[in-house]
C-alpha cells in the first residue's frame, strides 16, 4: 500500500465513526415516534375543575385512550390565569407525553401580561382544535331584566350597579364584559374569579348578577330555568338554545365572542408523534358517541390540519391585542 494511504485511514475512520453516532443519535427518536406513546399520556387543563376546558378534556379520554392505547390523564394545573399550567407543558420533555388544553386565554395572555409568561406561537406545537362554543349572557333570575335591551337599559339607569363576573382577568368574558361596555356605553362592574365553578356557585346563589359563560357550563342551569340566558355572542343562534337570540338580533351588531379549545403539545415534539396525536384527536371527534356529546352540550367540533390550528391561533392572538390595547385592559 502506498504511503500516503495510510494517512488517508485515520480520515476515513473519522467520516464513518461521526456517521454511525449521527444514525445512532436519530434511531432513538425513530424508534420512540414509532413506539408512541409508551405511558399513559397526562393532558393539562390550566384552569380548576368544572369549566368547559375541563369537561371536554373528560369527555375526550376514553376514546383517545382507545386510540393511543394508553390512558389519557386529566391533570388540573390552575392559577394565573391559566398561565402556571401552560408554562409547565412549555417546560416539558418535547416527547407528546404532556400536552396542554389550550383555550382563548392562550392566545390573550401574551398580551395581558408583561412580561409575556409565553409565546404561544414559538412556545408551542399545535395537535388538534378541538372546537368552538358559543359565549351566552347569563343572569341570576332576580336581575330585573327578560331581554338583552331591558338588560341595557337598567345598566343606563343604574350606573355601576350591575356587576359582571368572570373566571379570570383576560378570559372571554372579561373581554366581553369590556366590549359590552364599550359598544353599549354602560357602566359594569367587573368581578374577576379564579375559576368558572366559583363564578356559578355566587351567580346560581346571587353574589353576582350577570356572565357571559360558556354554553356548555351553563346549559343545564338554563334548561332548569336557575339562570336566565338573554343573547348568544355568536354569528347565529345557538342550536342548543334555539329561542335565545344573538347580539346583533337583540341590537348590539358585531359582537362576537368565541371561546375556543385546542390541544397543543411541547414545540420541539417530534412531527410523526404531533401527528400520531392529531389522528387519534380527531378520529375521537368524529366518533359517533363523542360527537353526539359534543352537540348536546352545544360545542361545534372543528375538523382540519395542525397547520390550520397553527393559523388560527396565530390570528386570533393579533387579534386580542389589539383589543387588549384599545381597552387599556391589563392583568391585575
Amino acid at each position: 500500500m502506498p504511503p500516503h494511504s495510510y494517512r488517508r485511514i485515520p480520515a476515513l475512520a473519522r467520516w464513518a465513526g461521526s456517521a454511525v453516532l449521527a444514525l445512532a443519535a436519530a434511531l432513538p427518536l425513530g424508534a420512540r415516534a414509532a413506539d408512541f406513546p409508551t405511558r399513559p399520556i397526562t393532558l393539562v387543563v390550566p384552569f380548576p375543575a368544572g369549566g368547559t376546558p375541563d369537561i371536554l378534556a373528560r369527555l375526550l379520554g376514553d376514546s383517545i385512550a382507545k386510540r393511543l392505547g394508553q390512558p389519557l390523564i386529566v391533570e388540573n394545573r390552575a392559577g394565573a390565569g391559566g398561565n402556571i399550567g401552560a408554562q409547565a407543558v412549555a417546560r416539558a420533555a418535547p416527547d407528546g407525553q404532556t400536552l396542554l388544553m389550550c383555550a382563548f386565554g392562550c392566545t390573550v395572555a401574551p398580551s395581558l401580561y408583561q412580561p409575556p409568561p409565553y409565546d404561544i406561537v414559538k412556545d408551542f406545537a399545535p395537535v388538534a382544535l378541538i372546537g368552538t362554543v358559543p359565549s351566552v349572557l347569563v343572569v341570576n333570575p332576580k336581575v330585573p331584566a327578560d331581554t338583552l335591551q331591558a338588560l341595557l337599559a337598567y345598566a343606563r339607569a343604574h350606573p355601576g350597579k350591575l356587576n359582571s363576573a368572570s373566571s379570570g382577568v383576560g378570559g372571554s368574558a372579561h373581554l366581553a364584559t369590556e366590549l359590552l361596555k364599550q359598544r353599549a356605553g354602560i357602566d359594569l362592574a367587573h368581578i374577576p374569579y379564579k375559576g368558572a365553578g366559583q363564578v356559578a356557585a355566587d351567580l346560581l346563589g346571587g353574589q353576582v348578577d350577570m356572565y357571559f359563560d360558556n354554553l356548555p357550563a351553563s346549559l343545564a342551569n338554563i334548561r332548569a330555568g336557575k339562570l336566565r340566558a338573554l343573547a348568544v355572542a355568536s354569528a347565529a343562534r345557538a342550536p342548543a338554545i334555539p329561542d335565545v337570540p344573538t347580539f346583533a338580533e337583540a341590537g348590539v351588531p358585531d359582537f362576537l365572542i368565541t371561546p375556543w379549545f385546542g390541544v397543543m403539545a411541547p414545540a420541539a415534539t417530534p412531527a410523526p408523534v404531533l401527528d400520531t396525536l392529531h389522528d387519534a384527536f380527531d378520529q375521537a371527534l368524529k366518533s359517533p358517541e363523542v360527537a353526539a356529546k359534543m352537540r348536546e352540550l352545544g360545542v361545534e367540533t372543528a375538523s382540519g390540519s395542525r397547520a390550520d390550528l397553527g393559523r388560527f391561533v396565530a390570528a386570533e392572538t393579533v387579534k386580542w391585542q389589539g383589543v387588549i390595547t384599545a381597552n387599556h385592559i391589563k392583568a391585575e
